[in-house]
């Protein structure tokens, strides 16, 4: 049953990933956290077990969306290449941050974090794009910030990187696109840094490679490669209005229920 969860949670993922250049992580940390509660994992890891899985799972959401991206010839590469730079950097101290961070207080600010993206994509709110593209080391110390982030909320960044380069003139397909690649260098970076850092970890469920659990993991993989293909060409044809307030309006109950 729970195999098969993941199987819908990662086709789901894939749609998210390829349509709004996120990883999926803002759906999936929350729907693994429930899953594992009620798999009856320890509450002492949980949380940064569904966090450290949900990031392994974007790097595989990722490759298929970029690919599709690239042969529409959407991703800005030079942006990607100077950004990456501080997204490993800060990938790497994000995932040290959230595995200092007690998992009750971890999942308190992933739902604070849940409530305004999805405020924003409830108020359909796009930043004017009143600046042209930065220099290369304000790219590489954003890229920082974001991999620092989306490390701790277990997201791709798309939530941040999106409206960071439209605010900077590029327009919305080409900001969406160029986000998701950056999600696969915050996914590979974090991920591992979870995997070091659970690695000795004595509390987690067998089949764990240190904070990811492989099982989770298969499952949402398997699935949602297959569907971010989708996803990016839907990005090119679509208003995804509607979309982003159904998705505001569920980010909104899992955000709650994580306070509550």
């Amino acid at each position: 049953m729970a195999f098969a969860l993941y199987l819908l949670l990662g086709a789901c993922a894939g749609v998210l990933a390829g349509l709004f250049g996120v990883g999926g992580g803002i759906i999936i940390v929350p729907v693994l956290v429930f899953t594992f509660t009620l798999q009856g994992f320890d509450p002492s890891v949980l949380t940064h077990l569904a966090v450290g899985t949900s990031l392994a799972t974007i790097v595989f959401t990722s490759i298929n969306a970029v690919r599709e991206h690239h042969r529409l010839g959407a991703v800005q590469w030079p942006i990607f290449a100077w950004m990456t730079v501080g997204i490993l950097v800060g990938a790497a101290v994000g995932a040290k941050t959230a595995s200092l961070i007690q998992g009750p207080i971890l999942q308190k600010i992933i739902g604070v974090f849940a409530l305004v993206i999805a405020a924003q994509m409830a108020a359909d709110f796009k930043p004017k794009a009143s600046r042209g593209i930065p220099g290369r080391p304000m790219l590489t110390a954003v890229g920082g910030v974001i991999g620092w982030a989306s490390a701790i909320f277990g997201i791709g960044g798309g939530s941040l990187t999106v409206p960071f380069l439209i605010s900077r003139s590029l327009p919305m397909q080409k900001a969406v696109a160029t986000s998701s690649a950056c999600g696969l260098p915050i996914a590979i970076a974090s991920a591992l840094g979870f995997m070091v850092l659970g690695w000795n970890e004595a509390h987690l469920p067998a089949h764990s490679f240190g904070y990811v659990y492989l099982p989770a993991l298969l499952g949402i993989a398997l699935t949602s490669m297959f569907f971010a293909r989708y996803g990016a060409r839907l990005a090119h044809r679509l208003s995804p209005r509607l979309l982003k307030r159904l998705f505001a309006a569920l980010l909104f109950c899992v955000g709650l229920s994580f306070l509550l």
